[in-house]
């Protein structure tokens, strides 16, 4: 595979919220794994010419660290509970739910996810300020990634 595809794939990857890639056609498989905090990437390129050769064919491992890691204020963090896409208001015109430094109650709203086309109220389970967003509006969330901090 030629090494332009190979990085490209590889940003791919780290770039969007997926954790795995795998692509299989008649002449080479590449799989790329992201793992969590260290986003290792793991790369294999198999050319099906000859056993011997697919044999001799070693795995390249490309490890990829991220220099700055983000800190969180303290506080208690809200996560995403489905898989979806994350927004700040109820329609594209519509004020945020919440900004940073907005007082919140028990039960209020905190954003919308959209998941198979059906919009999910996030709420807080605590009383508290909103001391950072963690994802831009119209961006896909994971289950359990972090959304909000709330102290």
């Amino acid at each position: 595979m030629d090494l332009r595809k190979l990085k490209k794939l590889i940003d791919l990857v780290e770039e969007s919220s997926i954790t795995e890639l795998e692509i299989n056609d008649a002449e080479e498989k590449v799989r790329i794994v992201k793992n969590g905090g260290a986003m290792a990437h793991q790369a294999y390129a198999l050319s099906m010419a000859t056993p011997a050769q697919m044999m001799a064919a070693a795995p390249a491992t490309v490890t990829i660290t991220p220099t700055d890691e983000p800190t969180l204020p303290e506080g208690d963090v809200v996560k995403a509970p489905m898989v979806g896409t994350f927004y700040r208001a109820a329609s594209p015109g519509a004020d945020a739910f919440v900004q940073v430094g907005s007082v919140v109650k028990a039960g209020e709203t905190l954003c919308i996810i959209e998941a198979m086309k059906l919009l999910n109220e996030i709420e807080t389970d605590r009383a508290g300020t909103v001391k950072a967003i963690l994802v831009e509006n119209g961006e896909p969330v994971e289950y359990g990634e972090p959304l909000f901090v709330i102290g």
